[in-house]
């Protein structure tokens, strides 16, 4: 049965300070504390041998000035080699950094990126369904990303330069007079507010472009996924308009981003040309003075221009700083995203370790009172009480929307209960380990989607560590065996986007055997065949019910003749269990399940009587 889903708010970003982003990332780059020192180390280095060199290039100049004799004496023999040394000296420790510091930000890119996929996965099928994949594909993309921009900007960018800004402002304060440090300084602050005030208003700019970013991916994605739905209502047209109408807002939102980020730059020029005019202008009235030499204004100026060069791309870096914050934060709202199916803290495993290695348990299965919604307003099932012997196989029948389908989800534990409670050998589900008891039911669901892979991956998906021999055993009781030998690629023929390469019954048959190669206590068929014709349902039902030998099976039914042989058979009306018995027992007693069989028959009977067009 499906349900109509109710939209779940999208995580919302601004809710997460960046501060509390950073505390969350910190702990991934300190497990490598070792290396993290080093390149810390290797940089404070690379910052001190790239301030000496304004140094030493001033005392070049200054002995130029000097009686030719001592300028000949002194400069090639040690300034120029010292010139050198340190220009090395700050592109190697600068590579060193870098060597160092490359393993630290990939691994925890990959920790991050892992934990982030095993946490979707340990979500709830309701979340799966209310979230769209592009999107959220999309958000963990960007988060990854970021990580390694947001190391690459503060690390390799931004304290570097916070360094130089520091050691530049000591030494101005030690060699010259105060006005030198103050000018600086009040050019940086400055320069440095007017980025972040405006770089901060510019956020909810970007933010708004990424949300559009993400919404056109999210049609783009969903219009390629149903490909053949586009193509067989010829709504390309309709599907490109669509796409277009969220490309616009896109756009709009793209070019207001733009036009702010010009006027930025703008302001920061403005700020940077009057504070390089009034340094160079003090420097100038200093050598007119006689108070300062030309090595000191070359000197004034190698510093200006070491530390405006990065400051030129502040904005840019802040900017980016802050939209990797921003996608890093939307990836850890994931993280945060509530596990509505959580194992307990004392949770055991369905079957003993020991008894786990001894194959296939028999299991019983009961519903007590069991009641459930999807949605709070709608129930679907009223008061399900029902119970399956070990080794015995119960039928659910009824028409479609009556809840039959609802009854495996709630077993597998894709939802709670609402009240009442199932149990598996007496154990509340809410009792066990997911893993366990996940691991001890085989299901063939009604909508068969496979994996953009080989048939053969497709069918020892069941179990990944099964022999060649058993998956290709497990096909031939699917009846999928010779098909598959007739194909060119034989079980190496890829099944394309969801298994659209295959027909709804043969992608079923694949099921089928990925179901019996796992070789579960439980087997749940939600409508197994349902896609089948005649001929091959009726020689795959001989297969299913000597593979349900022995096992406790669940048989989710619209035709009725599949489940004739049931050891129970219980007909569900709106959610309500309405009759139960054996196909015989049922007939007899002339109720809703005996009219249903009539109507199955009488249309069985007329359709050979149907000629082709």
């Amino acid at each position: 049965m499906r349900h109509a889903a109710t939209a779940l708010p999208a995580p919302a970003p601004s809710s997460r300070h960046d501060w509390h982003t950073i505390k969350t990332l910190l702990p991934y780059l300190w497990a490598w504390k070792g290396r993290v020192t080093f390149a810390l180390a290797c940089l404070l280095i690379a910052k001190l041998a790239n301030i000496a060199v304004p140094l030493v290039f001033k005392d070049i100049i200054d002995a130029f000035t000097l009686p030719r004799e001592q300028a000949f004496l002194l400069v090639p023999l040690g300034l120029l080699a010292a010139y050198g040394a340190l220009r090395f000296s700050t592109a190697l420790f600068t590579e060193l950094r870098e060597i160092l510091f490359a393993r630290v930000t990939q691994q925890a890119v990959r920790t991050i990126a892992l934990q982030v996929f095993e946490h979707l996965h340990a979500l709830s099928l309701r979340f799966h369904l209310e979230r769209q994949t592009g999107g959220l594909t999309r958000d963990v993309e960007r988060g990854t990303r970021s990580i390694g921009s947001l190391i690459s900007y503060t690390l390799y960018s931004i304290l570097p330069t916070l360094i130089e800004i520091a050691l530049v402002l000591g030494i101005l304060m030690v060699r010259y007079t105060w006005d030198f440090s103050l000018i600086t300084f009040i050019t940086l602050t400055t320069y440095v507010v007017f980025t972040i005030v405006v770089s901060n208003w510019r956020t909810h700019l970007r933010r708004e472009v990424n949300e559009l970013d993400s919404a056109a991916n999210v049609r783009a994605v969903d219009s390629l996924i149903n490909f053949e739905t586009v193509k067989y209502f010829n709504n390309e047209a309709w599907e490109r308009a669509r796409y277009d109408e969220q490309l616009k807002k896109w756009e709009t939102a793209q070019i207001k981003s733009q036009i702010s980020l010009s006027w930025l730059n703008l302001g920061q020029s403005l700020i940077i040309a009057a504070g390089v005019s009034l340094m160079m202008w003090r420097a100038a009235e200093g050598v007119a003075a006689g108070r300062m030499t030309v090595g000191d204004i070359v000197l004034v100026n190698a510093f200006l221009i070491q530390l405006y060069m990065p400051l030129n791309h502040l904005g840019v870096l802040y900017r980016e700083i802050r939209q990797a914050l921003t996608d890093i934060e939307r990836m850890f709202a994931l993280l945060d995203t509530n596990r509505e199916i959580r194992d307990a803290a004392d949770a055991r495993p369905l079957f003993p370790e020991a008894f786990a290695k001894a194959g296939p348990q028999p299991c019983t299965i009961e519903f007590e009172h069991v009641d459930f919604s999807y949605d709070p307003a709608r129930q679907i099932l009223f008061d399900i009480s029902l119970k399956v012997g070990a080794g015995r196989t119960a039928a659910v029948v009824g028409a479609s929307g009556s809840g039959k389908s609802t009854l495996a989800r709630l077993l597998f534990r894709f939802y709670e209960v609402n009240s009442g409670s199932i149990k598996i050998n007496g154990s509340d589900l809410r009792a066990l380990q997911q893993v366990s008891l996940r691991s001890a039911i085989g299901i063939v669901p009604q909508d068969t989607v496979l994996f953009n892979d080989t048939i053969f991956y497709n069918i020892q998906y069941g179990r990944p560590a099964a022999p060649r021999a058993e998956v290709i055993a497990a096909a031939r009781a699917a009846h999928i065996h010779e098909f598959i030998e007739r194909l060119p690629d034989g079980y190496d023929t890829r099944v394309g986007e969801r298994g659209l390469k295959l027909s709804g019954g043969e992608k079923q048959r694949v099921a089928i055997a990925r179901a019996l190669l796992k070789n579960p206590p439980i087997l749940i068929f939600d409508e197994a065949t349902s896609a089948l014709d005649s001929k091959t349902e009726k020689a795959i039902q001989a297969e299913l019910e000597q593979a349900a030998v022995g096992r406790t099976t669940l048989i989710i039914a619209h035709r009725l003749s599949t489940v004739m042989n049931a050891d129970e058979i219980l007909v569900l009306d709106a959610g309500r269990i309405v009759e139960r018995g054996t196909h015989r027992a049922l007939l007899d007693s002339n109720g809703l399940y005996a009219r249903m069989w009539a109507l199955q028959q009488e249309e069985e009977t007329r359709q050979p009587t149907l000629q082709p067009a």
